[in-house]
This record gives C-alpha cells, structure tokens and sequence, in this order.
C-alpha cells in the first residue's frame, strides 16, 4: 500500500511539473508574441493619436526631424525629438483641414480607389479563367508558360518599371490612368496562388461533373467558383494592400500630379504637412482596415483549405 501511495505521488509530481513547464513556455511565447505585437501596433497608434494633435504641438514635437536648410539641405537633429502618444489637447483641426478644408486630399483619396477597385476586379477575372486554364489542360506548353509566370512573380516592381513604362509610351498611354491599369490587371501574382489552390481541388468532383454532363463552362462556375471562394477573397485583399500602397508606379508613369494617388502625397511629406500626414495616414487606413476585417474569415479559410477539405 506504501510503495503504491508512493507511486501514486511520484506521478502526481510528474503531471504537475509537466504541466508548469508547458504553462511556462506557453507564458514565454505569450511574452514574447505580446512583445512583438505591440512593437508592430505602436506606429499605428502613434499615427492616430497624433492625428488629434493641434499644429503647434505636431511641430514643437517632430518639427526638426522634416526641418531644411535655406538651400533644401537637411538639418543636423541636435536635439532628442519628442515622442508622444497622447496630446495635450485632443484637436480636430487636421480632421477638419483633409475633409472640408483641402478638397485635394480627397480627389487624391479618390484617385487610389479609381486605380485599385477597377485592377482588382480585373485581375481576379483574368487570374480566375487562366488559373482554371492551367488547372485543366495539360503539356509541355503549359508548364513552361507557368514557369514564365512564376519568374515574373519573383521579378520586384522595379525591376518591371523599365519595361512598362517603354510598352506605355509605345501604346501612348503615359501620363494617363491606363498606364497603371493595364500593368495591374495583368500582373501575374494573382494567377499564380489561384492556379496552385485550383490543383488541390479533388479531381474525382470535376469527373463526376462530367459524368452528370456538365461542360467546362459549369464546372468553373459551379464547382470550382464556390470551393475557391476563400482564395478568391484572400488575393482580393492581398491585390487591393499591394495596389492601394503604390509609390514606384505613379511617380514612373504619371508626370501630372493631378493624376497621382493618396500614398504618393505620403511619400513626400514636408514641414508644412506632418500634422495633414498624420490625419490623410488615418483616413488612409480605413479602407484595407474595413476590407481586412471583412474578409478575415475568408481569409483563414483560404490559407486552411486542403484539397476540398477544411482544416
């Protein structure tokens, strides 16, 4: 009875100490993921918060670090800039100035969402009947043109640049919103993740749609549509971030700062504007904020799904 109570105890040991060595590194990773979170989350916070500043404090606070010279030279930041993440006095002054004040900020707002909806839609019709292109036929033809793709994914927009601006002024387009069009809605990422989703859709569905009669035509629209509706929603939010936070484009191909979207503005912030930055930064936001929190969801379930089954 002893020698058993003791047994008994032994393990009992043994439980508790496993389960504080997994509460301990479950609280290790918790620390460290809360850690690295907040480091990600405080530019936006620091960005919202100060977007309810008034000028004068905007400028006595990171002034010096956009302040030049009279010749357009930068200036030596001699002193520790001061970084703050609650105002004094909370202001709508910025607000005020971007929505009612300085209709160029809107027309530039409204610029990037001409550009990005319009790519976006494009390309995921495009990207969805070639992806089903290459999900069914086969050959050599075909993996070497999937090859060619893929070297173009892997190519840096500027890398590419070169070679769209010189097609643009060939098809005279430059300066126009059809330069950043047409590169967008043919942009190759999109083909490339819904040709690999398409392939682990199970081959015996798209048979046993043909056995019931079901021509090529219905069997995208009606199978390979619905089971690809989460990789279709998880590339829509990836095209419009990507599309909706382009700086090399426009500066490239659109000489007539009419034309140019909100995040160029942003890219060339100056003395005069680090209080509008703050506020155009938070209005910028709402869009991929609203688009991600919706499509979250469908998100997951796009980077969960496996072969027709969800994990």
């Amino acid at each position: 009875m002893k020698e058993s109570r003791k047994e008994l105890r032994k393990n009992a040991l043994l439980r508790i100490k496993k389960r504080l060595k997994k509460l301990s590194r479950t609280s290790i990773l918790f620390v460290i993921a809360l850690v690295f979170a907040i480091i990600f989350l405080l530019p936006s916070v620091l960005t919202i918060t100060n977007s309810f500043m008034n000028e004068t404090e905007i400028n006595a606070n990171y002034g010096k670090i956009f302040a030049t010279t009279e010749n357009g030279g930068k200036v030596f930041i001699s002193e520790t800039v001061h970084i703050k993440f609650i105002p004094n006095k909370v202001s709508f002054d910025q607000y005020i100035s971007v929505l009612f004040k300085s209709p160029d900020y809107l027309y530039k707002f409204w610029n990037s969402v001409i550009y990005t909806i319009p790519i976006m839609i494009f390309q995921l019709i495009i990207a969805l009947l070639a992806s089903y292109g290459f999900m069914r036929l086969k050959g050599r033809l075909k993996e070497m043109l999937f090859f060619i793709y893929i070297i173009i994914c892997l190519m840096p927009y500027q890398v590419t640049l070169v070679p769209n601006f010189l097609v643009a002024k060939w098809l005279n387009i430059i300066d126009t919103r059809w330069s950043i069009w047409l590169p967008g809605m043919f942009s190759p990422f999109a083909v490339y993740l819904l040709t690999k989703y398409m392939k682990r859709i199970p081959k015996s569905i798209i048979e046993a749609a043909k056995v019931d009669g079901a021509g090529e035509w219905k069997i995208f629209i009606k199978i390979c549509l619905p089971l690809c509706k989460g990789a279709i929603y998880s590339v829509a939010i990836l095209i419009f971030i990507d599309f909706w936070n382009m700086v090399e484009q426009p500066l490239i191909l659109l000489a007539d700062e009419f034309l140019h979207p909100l995040s160029i503005f942003l890219s060339k912030i100056n003395s005069g504007e680090i209080g509008l930055a703050f506020a155009v930064a938070c209005v910028y936001m709402v869009p991929s904020l609203l688009i991600f929190l919706y499509g979250e969801d469908y998100l997951v379930e796009g980077i969960s799904y496996q072969g027709g089954v969800k994990g």
